[in-house]
């Protein structure tokens, strides 16, 4: 058992099973429909992507409170070590760190580190799970900080959306460009780099969007080298699995994962989207 906590906000969209392997804690983050609350992991993905599809208006996210982080910080575990969906995206960040304060105004015996992962969903679960196979290989707290800051900028993180009218109405992408691309039908590529969701390329019809994003993630990977594979989805596993057999083609991994994309996530890229994320 690894002598290192590994606490997560449920924006990193990890399987249960993988959670569970590594005793991973995670934090629900906050989605709204209208006046109702809950907690992201509490409502079927079916039922909220059918529930957003009927909604007039986006459901609202927002980041847990201070007292969620602290209350994961009482564990047995000495050292702890927080990920966090990218600070450019969420206040989820900023809430573990002053969590991490007043927890630490009492509790001085424990270390506590809070990584920005500059990623969400794939991307960020990525990481969770690197730095829990380092815990468990023996690294030391510090060890594991300094390789995943020396890493996550290698990253590679890519996506194919059916429609950008979410990430238009969350702000998450320019609203002039996002709606002439939806009017002109296009399925629209995104890159995820450095905490910010961003519009790359664009392409007409499913087939074409799914063949230059795996191009695109593809392109990133030098030939030879084995990397670690995930693939997120909003309520489309068909399109999942064929985007796996698409990317194992022409590359070699060691590990591949296909996950949903959760209601945070799933929020700004609406159903049918795809998100390819290597590290």
């Amino acid at each position: 058992m690894s002598k290192i906590k590994i606490i997560t906000d449920s924006s990193c969209d990890l399987n249960k099973d993988i959670i569970e392997k590594y005793n991973i804690g995670v934090i629900g983050l906050n989605v709204s429909f209208g006046d109702e609350t809950y907690i992201d992991g509490e409502m079927d993905n079916d039922i909220f992507y059918k529930r957003m599809g009927e909604s007039k208006e986006l459901p609202k996210t927002s980041c847990p409170s201070p007292d969620k982080f602290t209350k994961s910080y009482e564990c047995e575990e000495k050292e702890i070590l927080v990920f966090t969906i990218a600070s450019k995206l969420s206040a989820t960040y900023s809430t573990a760190i002053l969590a991490k304060k007043m927890y630490l105004e009492e509790n001085e015996k424990k270390e506590i580190e809070v990584i920005d992962s500059q990623s969400g969903s794939v991307g960020h679960g990525l990481l969770v799970v690197k730095a829990a196979q380092l815990a468990k290989e023996g690294k030391s707290l510090r060890e594991i900080v300094q390789i995943i800051e020396s890493i996550k900028h290698n990253l590679v993180f890519f996506g194919s959306l059916e429609t950008l009218e979410n990430a238009i109405k969350g702000g998450r992408v320019n609203p002039i460009a996002g709606k002439l691309i939806n009017a002109l039908n296009f399925k629209v590529i995104i890159q995820v780099v450095d905490g910010l969701v961003k519009p790359v390329d664009k392409a007409r019809g499913e087939n074409n969007c799914l063949k230059k994003v795996v191009e695109s993630v593809s392109s990133k990977i030098a030939k030879g080298e084995k990397k670690v594979l995930a693939i997120g989805h909003s309520n489309c596993l068909e399109k999942a699995l064929k985007v796996k057999e698409m990317m194992i083609e022409n590359n070699s991994f060691e590990d591949i994962t296909i996950s949903e994309v959760g209601s945070v996530m799933g929020t700004y890229t609406s159903k049918g989207a795809i998100l390819i994320s290597v590290l």
